[in-house]
């Protein structure tokens, strides 16, 4: 029973699983604000087709509208509930198929269960705004059980509420030299994926984005998060297998029930 995961950079991935093509969080920029691009191409045009795009929360490197206009016409997008009144570009989107989600709702997507569970990090569209809107990470329930966590801290229920997953694709760096709460660093994803008991795990949303300037300042905390967490993977959940993927990356993981 295989899962296709590509890592295209930042928290932007394709899970392909029973015939279902899903794209997490898309973000085809260049540069965003004060953040360049400064590993990996832009993705294809073919990271742009997907059967269902889920968005984890409401931040500009996470919900980024210009990038979701670029997906194709008829594509669902999955947003977390409130933000279309948070963030009114969304409202323009009018060739995808936007549906809101809390904690805890399922979605059908072709033969995937997409399930909408709780993250722990700042759910507003910033520099201002309400808390309106809860940040989320999703498990796909096909062939495999993925988890895309987004964005989150380390919570005391994380194994209960993202329950038992084959692979977890997790954060473990940022765009910039420090993480404050409500991020997982190295360190903090390797303990995370320790509680998920996960077999098999994916490294994302680091080493892509850096702040224009800052390149003198703390370098290994762009370049390094992937292979940190390997190690420390190694030591807090030896029985997990980590794939490290370069940016344009695929791997191909058989999950035995």
């Amino acid at each position: 029973m295989p899962v296709d995961i590509t890592w295209w950079g930042h928290a932007t991935c394709t899970v392909q699983d029973s015939h279902t093509r899903v794209l997490t969080d898309p973000l085809f920029a260049r540069r965003l604000a004060h953040l360049r691009r400064r590993r990996g191409a832009v993705p294809p045009d073919e990271a742009r087709h997907a059967d269902v795009a889920l968005v984890s929360h409401l931040h500009a490197d996470h919900l980024h509208v210009p990038s979701l206009a670029r997906l194709a016409p008829g594509t669902r997008l999955l947003v977390p509930r409130g933000a279309r009144r948070a963030v009114p570009g969304l409202r323009r989107l009018r060739h995808l198929d936007v549906t809101e989600v809390a904690p805890g709702e399922v979605t059908t997507v072709g033969r995937l269960a997409v399930r909408a569970v709780p993250a722990r990090h700042d759910g507003r569209r910033l520099p201002v705004g309400p808390h309106r809107s809860p940040a989320l990470g999703y498990v796909l329930e096909g062939e495999a059980r993925t988890y895309f966590a987004g964005d989150t801290g380390l919570f005391d229920a994380m194994a209960k509420e993202v329950g038992p997953v084959d692979v977890a694709l997790l954060p473990v760096g940022g765009w910039g030299p420090y993480l404050g709460e409500g991020h997982l660093d190295a360190g903090r994803a390797a303990e995370a994926l320790a509680r998920l008991g996960a077999p098999s795990a994916v490294p994302v949303h680091y080493g892509t984005y850096w702040p224009i300037g800052m390149d003198a300042v703390r370098p290994h905390e762009f370049h390094a998060p992937g292979q940190e967490f390997e190690r420390l993977a190694a030591r807090y959940a030896p029985g997990a297998t980590v794939h490290r993927l370069g940016h344009g990356e695929s791997v191909r993981l058989e999950v035995a029930r």
